[in-house]
């Protein structure tokens, strides 16, 4: 009889997606649907998170995911797909959201060891490929890490719409997500975070306050936040891109009858 091993020496991956901003810059005031939030808009005709929830469907070593709402929203419900949990614990920041995700993770079962990958809503082209392969870096890293992009412009420091310097962008790397982080570990820096005051803008800079480097691991430039109204157009060509075209099949034409004649002495000739 083999004796399962004790959870803490099998750390499992969890998904928790907070979704629970309003993003008014990417839904303006011309988009179709105006009164839903950004993560709830349809591209290619579907709900932005539903995308990224498909993505996380597709890799196993996800155990579950769960989705960060504000209280009172009932989008997802009917919606969620198999293996998602929805909790209406959205707090007033990104933050707070997952702060509340990851003690929600904990109170069903999540261990401190347990890894936990904090993923935009609105970074609804990731793809499980990306997703396995931040694991793969990550999973034996002392800290955890992120999906990242070298920064391939040109940047410029502005005042007043004005340049007033242009900085190196050699060692500058834009910030992607899932971000991948312990349970515990993750959930100590954002409390002291929170205790000290400090604005944290994602999981990494959190880990960062209290003296850690996550690993930086190479992402896609596809996997970028719908931020602005015409990301809606990028992010739907690009999904539709990615949806197989079924070939035409053309429909056999019908034989044309053979007109025979019979002669006298019973040959049989078309014409």
């Amino acid at each position: 009889m083999t004796l399962a091993a004790p959870k803490s020496l099998i750390p499992r991956f969890f998904a928790l997606i907070p979704c629970a901003g309003q993003g008014t810059r990417a839904v303006g005031d011309s988009a179709k649907h105006a009164a839903l939030p950004k993560q709830y808009q349809p591209i290619a005709g579907t709900p932005m998170v539903l995308h990224t929830l498909k993505a996380f469907a597709g890799v196993p070593r996800i155990a579950s995911c769960l989705v960060v709402v504000a209280p009172g929203d009932s989008f997802l419900d009917g919606r969620a797909p198999d293996g998602v949990d929805v909790a209406a614990c959205g707090g007033a920041s990104r933050a707070a959201s997952v702060l509340n995700g990851l003690e929600q993770l904990a109170a069903g079962g999540g261990e401190a060891d347990d890894w936990v990958l904090v993923h935009d809503a609105a970074r609804c082209l990731i793809a499980a490929a990306l997703i396995d392969q931040l694991i793969d870096a990550c999973h034996s890293d002392p800290v955890g890490g992120l999906l990242a992009q070298p920064v391939p412009d040109t940047l410029k420091q502005g005042q007043d719409d004005r340049v007033v310097a242009t900085l190196p962008r050699e060692d500058k790397w834009q910030a992607q997500t899932p971000q991948m982080f312990r349970l515990g570990a993750l959930t100590q820096a954002l409390k002291m975070a929170v205790t000290l005051g400090e604005a944290v803008t994602d999981e990494a800079s959190a880990m960062e306050a209290v003296g850690l480097a996550p690993k930086l691991v190479r992402g896609s430039a596809h996997n970028f936040k719908v931020t602005w109204p015409e990301d809606f157009v990028l992010a739907e060509a690009l999904i539709k891109s990615r949806t197989p075209v079924k070939p035409r099949v053309r429909k056999a034409a019908a034989p044309k009858a053979v007109q025979k004649v019979v002669s006298d002495d019973a040959s049989h000739e078309p014409i």
